[in-house]
C-alpha cells in the first residue's frame, strides 16, 4: 500500500527528502528497506562464530595434505567468520547462486520467492550485494570471483559486481552450453546455456590460459616415444628478423650450410656430405637457420633435427617441444562434458546412490574449467559460499589428482532440505573415502557450524565469552588444528612445523609456564592472548617473548565486525 505523505509532519517529510538526496545518482537502485533479511535479525544482539561437529571430521593418513573446510550455516554468516580468518587470502571464489527464476526456486527470510513478489528483483538484488561485497574483503589482491548466472538476472548482478569490482576489473563473461536440450519455455526462447561472470579483485588479477591436449591442437602434434609431444618445424626462420643478410650487408653467421647424407639420413655442419642444404626460400631469399651451427650435430644425435626430401631438393626440420603451454579461454564453452544434466544429475546420483537429492547440481568439469581460469596455483584455496551439493569441493579433488597440487577448499551451506547434511557433506566424505567401483580421492575435512554469542550491557563480560567461543576461528586462520595440550588458562595445537597457543584468562600466573613449553618448540609460533585493553597486549609484560608472534584477542575479531555489524 502507498504511503499517505500528506500524513507526514515538516520533520518526517525533511527526513525522506534527505535520504532521496543522498541517494546514487547513477547504477542500480533498489527498496531495500522492505527486504530486510533474518541473517540481519539474528545478528541484532549476538556476533557469529565457528563450532567444529568432530563426528564429521575426516583425516587422512597423510598430514602433508591439506585441510579441506566446510561450513554449516548462513553464508553471510559465514562470510563475516572469513573476514577475520581469510582476509585477503582467497585465490579463487567460484558460486553458483540462486538463479531468481520466479519458480519458487529459493528461499528468502524462509519463504519462497514467487514471479508475482514485486520486490522479487529487490530481494534477490540486497541479498547479493551484501554477500558479494563481504566476499571482495577476502579475496587476495589477484584473486578472481567467478559468477554462474543465467538470463534471469544477469543485467543486474553485472551491476553489482561492476559498482562491487569496478569496470575495469571486468575479466570476461563466458557463455557455457550447460543443458543441451533447452529449458522449455511457454512464450520464450529455450534456453540452453548459462553465464559464467569474472571479476577480478584489482588490476593484478588476470585470466590464465588453459591447458590444452596436443592432439586438440590447429597443428598436427606427434608423440614422442618417450610420450612428449612435438611438432615438425622447419628449421629455415621465416618472417621478421630472418634475412640473412643485414642493412649493412654483413651476412649472417647463421646463414651456413648443413650437409646430409640421405642414404644414412646423418645431418652434419662439419662433414661434408652429398647433399648440401642452405636456409633459401622458394623465392630465392637467403634466409638464416632458428639454430646455431654448433648444436646441429647434437641435435641430429639426439633425434631431434632430421632432413627430408621435398619438391626442389631437401629442407631441413627439427622437434619444436613449445607451444603446449596453453591458450587463453574462448567466450564459448560448449563441450558436453559441461552439461548439468548428463554431467551434474549423473554423478551426483551415482556418488550417492539416489537422484533428486538436489536440483540441477554442476558439472564438476565446468567448474574445474572456471578455476583453471582464475589461477594457475597449484596450492590455490578456493571459495564456494553457495555450496549445494558440493560440486566445488569434488573440483577442487579431481584437479589435484588431474596435476598432483594441494588446492584446498571452503564450502559454504545451510542445511536447508538437509542439503548440508544429507547431500553436501555425505558428497565430500564418499568422493574423499571412494563409491562403487571408484577409488577415493583422499583428503582431510574439518566440519564447522556457525553459532552466535549473545551481546549484553556488560562489555567485558561479552569480550570473555567470546574470546572462549573463538578458539575455532584462530584455528581456521592459522590452519593450525590439532590439539596437543589443554590446560585450564590455555590450549596449545600444531601442524606440520607451525604451533599455536590461545590463552584465555586475565590471570597471567601460568603465563610463564606456557612460554617456557613455546620455547621449547621449534618452527613458526603464535600466541593469541585475551586482554580488554583495546589497544593490545602489555608490551613489559611479553618483553622477553622472542620467536613468537603475539596477537590481542578479542579486539582484533571485534575490529572486523564493527566493519560488518552494528553492535
Amino acid at each position: 500500500m502507498a504511503k499517505d505523505y500528506s500524513q507526514l509532519n515538516k520533520e518526517e517529510l525533511l527526513k525522506i527528502i534527505e535520504k532521496l538526496d543522498a541517494r546514487k545518482k547513477y547504477g542500480l537502485i533498489w527498496d531495500e528497506e522492505k527486504v530486510k533479511e533474518q541473517f540481519e535479525k539474528d545478528a541484532e544482539n549476538a556476533l557469529p562464530v565457528l563450532k567444529e561437529i568432530s563426528t564429521k571430521e575426516i583425516t587422512d593418513k597423510d598430514s602433508s595434505k591439506p585441510v579441506n573446510i566446510l561450513i554449516e550455516g548462513d553464508n553471510y554468516h559465514a562470510l563475516s567468520v572469513l573476514n577475520f580468518t581469510h582476509q585477503g587470502k582467497i585465490d579463487v571464489i567460484y558460486i553458483d547462486p540462486p538463479y531468481n527464476t520466479g519458480a519458487r526456486d529459493w528461499k528468502y527470510n524462509n519463504d519462497y520467492v514467487e514471479a508475482s513478489d514485486s520486490f522479487r528483483h529487490s530481494k534477490w538484488i540486497s541479498f547479493m550485494y551484501k554477500r558479494l561485497a563481504l566476499a571482495k574483503n577476502i579475496l587476495a589482491d589477484d584473486g578472481i570471483i567467478c559468477v554462474t548466472i543465467d538470463d534471469y538476472e544477469v543485467s543486474r548482478l553485472l551491476m553489482i559486481m561492476e559498482e562491487i569490482f569496478g569496470e575495469s576489473n571486468h575479466l570476461g563473461t563466458v557463455v557455457i552450453r550447460n543443458n543441451p536440450k533447452g529449458r522449455m519455455t511457454s512464450r520464450s526462447v529455450s534456453l540452453t546455456h548459462e553465464y559464467a561472470i569474472f571479476f577480478g579483485k584489482s588490476e593484478l588479477s588476470a585470466i590464465k590460459k588453459l591447458p590444452v591436449a596436443p592432439e586438440d591442437k590447429t597443428h598436427n602434434y606427434t608423440q614422442d616415444s618417450d610420450g612428449s609431444w612435438y611438432l615438425a618445424v622447419n628449421l629455415r626462420k621465416q618472417g621478421i628478423d630472418s634475412t640473412a643478410v643485414n642493412a649493412k650487408g654483413k651476412l649472417s653467421d647463421r646463414y651456413y650450410p648443413i650437409y646430409f647424407d640421405p642414404k644414412s639420413g646423418k645431418v652434419s655442419t662439419t662433414k661434408k656430405y652429398e647433399a648440401e642444404i642452405l636456409p633459401i626460400d622458394p623465392k630465392g631469399e637467403k634466409r638464416i637457420w632458428r639454430r646455431s651451427k654448433d648444436v646441429i650435430d647434437e641435435m641430429n644425435k639426439k633425434g631431434d633435427l632430421w632432413a627430408k626430401k621435398v619438391k626442389d631438393g631437401y629442407q631441413v626440420y627439427y622437434k619444436f617441444r613449445g607451444g603446449l603451454e596453453g591458450q587463453m579461454p574462448k567466450s564459448i564453452w560448449s563441450d558436453s562434458k559441461f552439461s548439468a544434466s548428463e554431467y551434474g544429475t549423473q554423478i551426483l546420483a551415482s556418488i550417492l546412490g539416489a537422484r533428486e537429492l538436489f536440483q540441477y547440481p554442476k558439472s564438476p568439469y565446468a567448474v574445474m574449467e572456471c578455476i583453471r581460469a582464475s589461477s594457475d596455483k597449484k596450492d590455490a584455496v578456493i571459495l564456494d559460499f553457495f555450496a549445494g551439493s558440493g560440486t566445488t569441493g569434488h573440483a577442487v579433488f579431481e584437479l589435484n589428482r588431474e596435476d598432483g597440487g594441494n588446492r584446498k577448499f571452503i564450502i559454504c551451506t545451510n542445511d536447508e532440505s538437509n542439503i548440508a547434511s544429507k547431500v553436501c557433506y555425505p558428497r565430500i566424505k564418499k568422493i574423499i573415502s571412494g563409491w562403487k567401483e571408484n577409488k577415493g580421492f583422499g583428503g582431510s575435512l574439518k566440519y564447522f557450524k556457525t553459532k552466535f554469542v549473545k551481546k549484553n550491557a556488560n562489555g567485558d563480560d561479552f569480550k570473555t565469552r567470546i574470546t572462549h567461543e573463538c578458539t575455532e576461528m584462530l584455528c581456521l586462520r592459522e590452519g593450525v588444528f590439532d590439539e596437543v595440550k589443554k590446560t585450564d588458562h590455555y590450549r596449545i595445537f600444531q601442524q606440520g612445523d607451525k604451533t599455536l597457543a590461545v590463552y584465555y584468562s586475565l590471570n597471567r600466573k601460568t603465563l610463564p609456564t606456557l612460554k617456557k613449553e613455546l620455547e621449547k618448540i621449534d618452527g613458526e609460533k603464535i600466541l593469541y592472548c585475551f586482554t580488554l585493553d583495546i589497544t593490545g597486549l602489555s608490551k613489559t609484560e611479553f618483553a622477553n617473548w622472542h620467536g613468537v608472534r603475539l596477537e590481542p584477542i578479542p579486539q582484533k575479531i571485534l575490529d572486523v565486525y564493527k566493519q560488518i555489524y552494528e553492535y
